[in-house]
Order: structure tokens, then C-alpha cells, then sequence
């Protein structure tokens, strides 16, 4: 009995199966409460509606699923569980699969696998393969974007909530890409894929994808993005915002890391985008070329292994309220859904306190304070005011 039960312990995990084959297995897990002093809707939401998160109406993208006009939002959140399969040989074929479910898949999900599905609770987020040869690594399939400081993965993330610039830009694309380390560096990278957001194209063209990644030391880094192609944009039709036009679509972005000491860093990330044939403020059914910009700084501090600080500043100016989707004339001072689009610069500070205390788990505590130039943030008496606050609660776990 003695030699069977040596021989059971014996038997390897799948861990150590998949390891010894090159093939690693990880994954997290993150929930969260979330309290904010208003419905966490724009003023622009239908009354009484209740919405998903990520959708244009969630003055937040991620953190305010099942948002309603009727109360301030108030709900534990099972944001993600994520399983992610990879191979990724210096030399040779690999590949890359990251699986996710909760209530972050229907934010994050691209046409043709599940987008616009408010029940969509399991998502395909990336699944592409691989091949290597020296300095140069090409990838095809669906991937993440290069373009901000922010991931969807929570953990890579030193934030709960999300900034607007993440939550209005590109999640993933679905194409191809090209890495080349020029030098340890500098690294380019060149792609062409279906768009933003898109397994199965919605305008039948192509958008090309440019980067460029500079180290010249430990102490500072510079990552470029660009993208340029046709993306479907948002056209007033009888005073309602619907999409159907399609226009150019230009976004530039530039994440900057600054390695003060070996307990601080800051991050900049600077972005600005332009939609051509999209709806603009101004006479009912005007359109042209909508416009943001944002600027987001990060200071992260690492106190101790178990504890760390966060700090972020974000400034979200949306020229023409397309990317927020604010509507506007007003209705006693009130912006609502009948009308043109309407200007607004958002502002928010962050405070995030990170905490380990077991291998695998860290617990976050936040508070967020938002502020608009509109009274955007809807009320539960169907106000809309300029400022709200969240207060939120995060763990997770990684295996």
C-alpha cells in the first residue's frame, strides 16, 4: 500500500505537464464593490433604463454594471475570471489564448464574438499564433491593443476603476502584427487589422497599426501607437444618436515610464484621436470630424512587499461629446437624449492603497473623485450635477 500511495504522489500535476511541454497555465480572479454618490450615468441615459457596463451612457467603462437612473449605484461586482494558455518560444511557432468571463465580456468583446450582447458573460479576448525567428516575432489572430497604459487584465492594472482613455479606446484587434528589436533598445512594430474592436469587419477596409518602443535605460521608456482606418461613427437621425456613417478614424498614443527609485515610478500616457463623418455639436444633425485628447499621469509607490500607493490624474477633454456620448440642448438646464452633441472636459484623482497579505491575493481599497464641465452625472431625481464620487473595494487572486 505503501509503494501505491508513492506511486499516486508521483503522478505530475498539469502544470508540470504543460511546463515540461513549454505551455504555461495562469489565470486571476477579481471582485469588487463599488459605492458612488450617483447613478454612475451620464445625463444622457434613458429614464428608467438600467445599462451594462462599458456602454457610452456608464460614466465609468468598467465598474458600473447594471447602472439605473433610478438610484446611486451600489453592487458587488464579479468583474473577471480569466484563464490565459500560452507558448511563446524565442525561435519557432507558439501561441496565446486568454479566456474571460464576467461582467468585464460584454465590455471588451469585439464584433462577431459577442459585441453589443449585453448578456455576453464569456469572452475570446485573445487567441492568435506565433512565429519567431531571430530579432523579429510575428503574430496573427486576435490580440490586445497596443495603445494605452492600462490593461484589460486586472492585475496589470494599479488602479481599480479604469480611465476614460482606456474605457473610449481600442480593446483588441483582430489581424496581423509584426515585432522587430532593432537593438535592446528600440523596437518597431507594424500590423494591419479589421479595426477597433472587430473579429468580423463592420466596414470592409483595414486599419494600419504603427509603434515604436524606446529604452535608452532603465530609467526611462517611451511607447508610441498609431492607428489610421475607417470606423463606424456616430451620425444624429432625427435627433437620435445612432451608427451608421463611416468615417477615417486617426488615434495617437504615448506612454512615457519614468523609474525614479526602485520603489517609485510615474507613468504619463497621452492620447488623441479624430472621427471623420461623426455627429458634432451645433445645428441638429450636423456632422464632421469629432475630436478628444487625454492626458493621464500615474505615481506609483511600492512602501514594502505587502503594501503600495497609488496615485492617478486623468484629463479627458471630448471637444465634440462623441466619446462620452453626451447629448445635449437641455430640458430645464438638463441635458437629455433629443438633442446634439455636447462638449465636455472630464477631470478625475484616483487614490488606490494595494495590499498583499498571502502569496497570489492582493485587496485594494480606492476613492475617485470626478469632475465635469457639464452637470453630466446623472442624479437619481433625474438631476445631473458635476461632480461624483466612488468608493470602491478590490481583491484578487492569481494562480
Amino acid at each position: 500500500m505503501a509503494a501505491l500511495a508513492d506511486d499516486k504522489s508521483a503522478v505530475p500535476s498539469l502544470p508540470d505537464v504543460l511546463g515540461a511541454s513549454g505551455v504555461s497555465l495562469t489565470g486571476y480572479f477579481d471582485a469588487a464593490y463599488n459605492s458612488m454618490n450617483s447613478t454612475g450615468l451620464f445625463t444622457s441615459a434613458t429614464p428608467g433604463t438600467s445599462y451594462p457596463g462599458g456602454v457610452a451612457q456608464n460614466t465609468h467603462i468598467f465598474d458600473t454594471p447594471g447602472a439605473t437612473s433610478t438610484h446611486d449605484f451600489n453592487s458587488f461586482n464579479l468583474q473577471q475570471f480569466a484563464v490565459i494558455i500560452a507558448k511563446q518560444p524565442k525561435e519557432g511557432f507558439g501561441g496565446y489564448v486568454n479566456l474571460t468571463s464576467g461582467q468585464d465580456a460584454a465590455t471588451i468583446a469585439s464584433t462577431g464574438l459577442g459585441g453589443g450582447n449585453n448578456n455576453h458573460m464569456f469572452d475570446m479576448t485573445q487567441a492568435y499564433v506565433s512565429y519567431a525567428v531571430g530579432s523579429l516575432t510575428v503574430i496573427g489572430g486576435k490580440f490586445a491593443t497596443l495603445a494605452g497604459a492600462e490593461l484589460i487584465t486586472s492585475p496589470s492594472n494599479k488602479n481599480y476603476t479604469h480611465s476614460w482613455m482606456f474605457g473610449w479606446g481600442p480593446y483588441t484587434h483582430t489581424g496581423l502584427r509584426a515585432t522587430y528589436a532593432a537593438s535592446d533598445k528600440i523596437t518597431l512594430i507594424a500590423g494591419v487589422n479589421n479595426g477597433w474592436d472587430q473579429v468580423t469587419s463592420t466596414t470592409s477596409s483595414k486599419t494600419a497599426e504603427l509603434g515604436l518602443d524606446i529604452t535608452p535605460s532603465g530609467l526611462f521608456s517611451l511607447a508610441t501607437t498609431y492607428y489610421q482606418g475607417k470606423e463606424n461613427a456616430q451620425i444624429l437621425q432625427n435627433g437620435l444618436t445612432s451608427v451608421g456613417g463611416v468615417g477615417s478614424r486617426k488615434y495617437l498614443d504615448m506612454v512615457g515610464t519614468l523609474n525614479a527609485t526602485e520603489k517609485l515610478n510615474f507613468v504619463f500616457d497621452y492620447a488623441n484621436g479624430s472621427q471623420n463623418n461623426a455627429a458634432i455639436p451645433g445645428a441638429l444633425g450636423s456632422v464632421g470630424t469629432a475630436k478628444w485628447d487625454s492626458l493621464a499621469v500615474y505615481a506609483n509607490y511600492q512602501v514594502s512587499d505587502a503594501w503600495r500607493f497609488s496615485y492617478r490624474n486623468e484629463n479627458f477633454n471630448d471637444r465634440d461629446g462623441y466619446r462620452s456620448n453626451l447629448t445635449g440642448n437641455s430640458l430645464l438646464g438638463i441635458p437629455f437624449i433629443l438633442g446634439t452633441p455636447v462638449a465636455q472636459r472630464l477631470k478625475s484623482n484616483t487614490f488606490t492603497v494595494g495590499y498583499i497579505p498571502v502569496k497570489n491575493v492582493e485587496l485594494r481599497g480606492e476613492v475617485r473623485f470626478d469632475k465635469s464641465s457639464q452637470n453630466a452625472f446623472l442624479q437619481p431625481d433625474g438631476t445631473g450635477r458635476n461632480t461624483q464620487n466612488t468608493y470602491a473595494m478590490d481583491a484578487i487572486y492569481q494562480f
